[in-house]
């Protein structure tokens, strides 16, 4: 394969480059921070401790010295900055409310806990790795464990005494948590059902392995603006959210091409949300680490670095458009001009997984959902005793915060799916239950206004009881998130609430949310991919939510025209039928 760039040496201050790139960008009268056009000088804090000592290297200092002398030794670019590097977020202080959460300094927020992410590349698992998390958790973490909607497991009460030992039992059974969270490449999302679905067109797993062997961990790509998130599904469900990731790789067959991929980049959501477009090229299998690889280095040499709001890829792309981002990959990355590709057609079914399925070697894979994600090591301890009870030694998790367990015979398939149920994880769920997910919440993180897991289990709970009349209905996606980053995807959801204190009935202010309705993915089975719509003033409170939830999916079953779907619905109706 063409071995791209390399890294620009910050300390250099003049970034690398190759002789066949387009002419540099005018510099800007205030400069962005872009290494390729204003130098490599860091014009904020963020950068300063990037530059000063790359946050790979904290790990010799957990292990020497912060293990050993306790939270109170770890300074603070390393416990607010470097830290991510590794998968470790301090967690919230029980007891603050929600509104000092904009008010409060880190310090103050934070408790001597960490959250720790296990980074779980395509979300696969053997039973063997699952049981060791789960031993972590009870060990470590007070038994928590939550799925996230980005194929990770969250623990949480992690101390940094324990952090040495964690590591060693996770890459013991070749897992870990480097780069999980930070200014790096995030975990590659991957279809859940890769290598196994009867009707897959391909199999991503080589690709994700050849990306994470290759480029994860590396000094070079340590020092991104920001985040960097990357989806590749061979699943025609588009199964991995692609829409809302820096980076996606969405796989059809070409008509003359054969099967390969469509690329996207430039998704992402937060405060100002923006879905990804497509480059209009096709990559064959062999191509994506390569093409990844130009896309994140494009990120690190021309992203914007001076304002932490305007420091993903979706900025980028927005002021450069894709026909200019694909010349800048060919011509100054890659070396090589793409052809160019179709779309994938959309999909035909939705992209959960949930329910009990063939496999192509005719057993059965069964996705079960949990509540929003919340698990326990307990749980997943389970789940592996399970599997392994009737032969199976793999499972899987989604994007979609669900739970897969992979070659089940038919004979054991109703002992899994009520062994499954049994410990929480319905295969059969309601509506509400199999398309609902919430954020960490109130609960654990420090940005949280609002608590959320709890809210959307009673939420979950009283709609299956209000809406037991239709029960026959396509899911609706509600998606609860604890403050405006949209860690939950609210603006994609049917119903999506972002969390906010507002005033009740009473003038008072009270836990609750803002109203996003109608929007949605690929994955969710709809014509096209969307954001919601928001109501100016539509606000709802914690305690209301069941209410609301009932009111306005009621007005949608009265309302709607033939097949309309509730998006449809939700964009045309006047403001009263949606408040």
């Amino acid at each position: 394969m063409t071995q791209a760039t390399t890294a620009p040496d910050p300390a250099a201050g003049s970034p690398a480059g190759t002789a066949a790139r387009p002419a540099r960008p005018a510099r800007a009268a205030r400069p962005h921070g872009q290494w390729k056009v204003d130098g490599t000088a860091p014009l904020n804090h963020n950068e300063e401790f990037k530059q000063e000592d790359n946050g790979l290297n904290v790990r010799q200092r957990i292990e020497e010295i912060y293990s050993r002398d306790g939270f109170d030794s770890i300074p603070g670019d390393d416990l607010h900055g470097r830290f991510r590097w590794w998968g470790l977020y301090t967690q919230r202080k029980p007891g603050i409310d929600g509104g000092k959460t904009a008010t409060l300094e880190p310090h103050e927020l934070e408790d001597k806990y960490f959250m720790l992410r296990v980074r779980i590349d395509g979300g696969a698992l053997t039973t063997e790795q699952l049981r060791v998390i789960a031993g972590i958790s009870r060990d470590f973490g007070r038994d928590s464990a939550d799925i996230t909607d980005r194929q990770n497991i969250q623990l949480h009460w992690i101390e940094v005494e324990a952090v040495p030992e964690i590591w060693r039992r996770l890459e013991a059974v070749d897992l870990g948590t480097t780069e999980a969270c930070g200014d790096v490449p995030r975990v590659v999302l991957g279809s859940p059902v890769a290598g196994i679905a009867a009707d897959e067109l391909i199999d991503p797993a080589g690709a994700i392995a050849e990306i994470t062997q290759r480029y994860i961990g590396v000094p070079e790509l340590a020092n991104l603006p920001r985040k960097f998130k990357t989806a590749i599904t061979g699943h025609p469900s588009q199964d991995v959210v692609h829409e809302i990731n820096d980076v996606a790789f969405v796989a059809h067959r070409h008509p003359e091409l054969g099967i390969g991929f469509d690329v996207w980049v430039g998704g992402g959501l937060s405060a100002n949300p923006r879905l990804g477009e497509r480059l209009g090229v096709f990559a064959t299998e062999e191509q994506v680490p390569d093409v990844w690889h130009g896309v994140v280095q494009i990120f690190r040499d021309y992203g914007y670095r001076r304002l932490r709001n305007k420091a993903r890829l979706k900025f980028l792309l927005a002021d450069w458009g894709p026909a200019k981002f694909r010349e800048v990959l060919e011509t100054e990355y890659l070396g090589y001009a793409l052809p160019d590709g179709p779309p994938a057609p959309q999909p035909g079914a939705p992209g959960d997984h949930v329910g009990v399925h063939r496999q192509k070697d005719g057993r059965n894979y069964i996705g079960a959902a949990p509540y929003v994600g919340r698990v326990s090591g307990s749980i997943l301890a389970a789940v592996a005793d399970l599997a392994e009870s009737v032969g199976s030694h793999r499972v899987r998790l989604t994007p979609h915060q669900k739970l897969l367990v992979l070659d089940v015979p038919d004979e054991h398939v109703e002992q899994v799916v009520s062994g499954l149920k049994e410990h929480g994880l319905d295969a059969n769920p309601s509506p509400f239950r199999r398309s609902t997910i919430a954020c960490t919440g109130i609960e654990y993180c420090k940005l949280a206004i609002v608590e959320t897991k709890a809210a959307a289990a009673r939420a979950i709970d009283d709609l299956e009881k209000r809406l037991g009349d239709l029960s026959s209905m396509k899911p609706l996606s509600l998606h609860i998130n604890g403050c405006p980053n949209s860690c939950a995807r609210i603006q994609t959801a049917d119903i999506g609430l972002k969390g906010q204190l507002v005033l009740d009935d009473d003038g008072q202010q009270v836990p609750g949310f803002q109203v996003h309705l109608g929007g949605g993915l690929a994955s969710d089975d709809r014509e096209e991919a969307g954001l919601g719509r928001t109501v100016r003033g539509l606000k709802v409170t914690n305690d209301d939510l069941p209410d609301y939830v009932e009111r306005v999916v009621r007005r949608y079953e009265a309302e709607k025209s033939g097949d309309e779907t509730f998006a449809q619905w939700a964009h045309r109706a006047d403001e009263g039928s949606l408040t």
